[in-house]
């Protein structure tokens, strides 16, 4: 694409050398320029782009992207000076790719907890209405049925473009995009058009890279806050934070809640583990799913999809036919009649959240014993109330690695035990190895009993000291319980 094309919409400084020179790709990771590249040097949390302007245009970049010229300039190479190169990447690649975000339906979900469940929800009810959509989540990355491994929650700017310029170029209509804040705060949506956008909750989590709760909460919001007045905001109004969001938004304001008056009213009528009749403005269905967590997720689904426009009769005829999300209260019972849960709840909330749903179905003459951990080198600070949590809410509580990272599993499992109340002393133990505590769990449940396998959900890896292992919850329980059954 030509330079001139690729600037339009972008607020320039200035350009030292020929615009109308033609670039054949952009890159902002100097170790993967190539001949006839873009170069965007970006300030990143780590390292400086523009110290690698020099090695870029000695790999044969032919245009690069700054907010600082460097001292020597190549008359072969166009310089483009900006204000912000990590908000004018964003802008560059929607240009590159034809900008698709326009020419499709994109919907973005964020919030603390639900956000993965929310968008594969929105995509399967999709499909059941008889659209291919993309979607873009933690679990995976799709376009129709080809999937693309997802890395991260939020795939870098040019990386999106690209999947929704290739949703665009196979026919779909939609694309459905989990919006983490990590890519709020590093520009990974700039330049995105949203149809609607949704909120989820907000609770602790990523303090580690946000440091406090406002800083996080500001993030959140700021993904409202640059929402175009063509769009639809959507917010969970139970949660304490969730009309905070919608302060500043030119969008169009929509709510939806359980407890209180809201755009879209839901109702629990019935729920056990097998799934739930619930009641959502008025019409009555029944889903597989299960949990009051689920209850919110899936009302969030009804009010986008009703946003856009289909009748709620349709909508709700296509939540019932969903399946269950991966590792999102995955239930199977063994044939010794031991009730097992495997769940992503990684967080204070979400492991509340999932302890209640179990609590308010069981009977209370079943136990319910919870395997669960915390992840290295992540936020300290919920440590020890998921300690807390998980103790006062589960009969028995087996305290063990997550994720580990770098850190000492030791160490954060000493954490985890400061949240203990002393009156819960009793009802927990301690095993640093994930699969040890899993046998223990399955050796002490009795027929009937529940065993919640909590925090890796549909991950299939361990990281400890800094390498993946192969690991998945639900292998690992169908391994042991075949080996110790026999």
């Amino acid at each position: 694409m030509i330079i001139t094309e690729l600037l339009k919409r972008i607020p320039v400084s200035e350009i030292h050398g020929d615009d109308a020179r033609e670039v054949s790709e952009l890159v902002f990771d100097s170790r993967k320029v190539t001949e006839g590249s873009l170069y965007i040097a970006v300030r990143g949390t780590v390292a400086d782009g523009h110290s690698y302007i020099a090695s870029s245009v000695e790999k044969g970049a032919k245009a690069v992207v700054c907010e600082k010229f460097p001292e020597t300039m190549d008359e072969d190479v166009t310089y483009i000076k900006v204000k912000d190169s990590s908000k004018a990447l964003g802008h560059l690649a929607s240009n590159f790719y034809g900008n698709p975000s326009q020419k499709l339906k994109l919907i973005g979900v964020t919030g603390t907890n639900g956000k993965t469940s929310v968008s594969t929800l929105l995509f399967d009810v999709f499909k059941n209405l008889g659209y291919d959509s993309a979607l873009l989540s933690t679990v995976e990355i799709r376009i129709g049925e080809k999937i693309i491994p997802a890395t991260h929650t939020t795939p870098d700017v040019i990386t999106i473009n690209r999947i929704l310029a290739q949703a665009v170029e196979e026919g779909c209509e939609f694309a459905f995009m989990e919006v983490s804040s990590h890519g709020i705060a590093q520009n990974r949506i700039e330049g995105l058009h949203f149809k609607v956008a949704g909120f989820t909750n907000l609770t602790h989590d990523h303090l580690d890279y946000h440091k406090t709760f406002d800083e996080y909460l500001k993030i959140k919001k700021r993904f409202f806050d640059e929402l175009e007045d063509t769009a639809v905001a959507i917010t969970n109004v139970d949660d304490k934070n969730g009309m905070v969001m919608l302060q500043n938004t030119k969008a169009q304001k929509k709510s939806y809640a359980l407890k209180t008056m809201a755009d879209y009213h839901g109702k629990s009528l019935e729920i056990d583990f097998n799934g739930m009749l619930l009641n959502f403005n008025g019409k009555e269905f029944w889903t597989t799913l299960t949990g009051k967590f689920n209850i919110y997720n899936l009302l969030l689904v009804f009010g986008i999809a009703s946003e856009l426009g289909f009748e709620q009769d349709e909508i709700l005829q296509a939540i019932s036919k969903l399946k269950r999300v991966s590792g999102r209260f995955e239930t199977f019972k063994s044939d010794g009649g031991i009730f097992f849960i495997v769940d992503y709840a990684h967080t204070p909330d979400a492991l509340e959240n999932i302890l209640d749903s179990i609590n308010d179905i069981r009977t209370k003459n079943e136990r319910l014993i919870t395997v669960f951990g915390c992840g290295g080198d992540r936020d300290h600070s919920k440590r020890p109330e998921m300690g807390n949590i998980a103790t006062r809410k589960s009969t028995l509580a087996i305290i063990t690695s997550d994720n580990p990272r770098t850190e000492d599993p030791a160490q954060i499992i000493k954490e985890i035990e400061a949240g203990v109340e002393s009156q819960n002393f009793s009802k927990y133990t301690s095993i640093p190895d994930r699969k040890e505590a899993i046998k223990m769990a399955i050796r002490f449940a009795e027929p009937k009993d529940i065993v919640l396998v909590a925090g890796k959900g549909h991950e299939n890896y361990q990281e400890i000291n800094g390498v993946k292992h192969h690991f998945d919850d639900k292998e690992t329980i169908s391994e042991l319980w075949k080996l110790m059954s026999k």
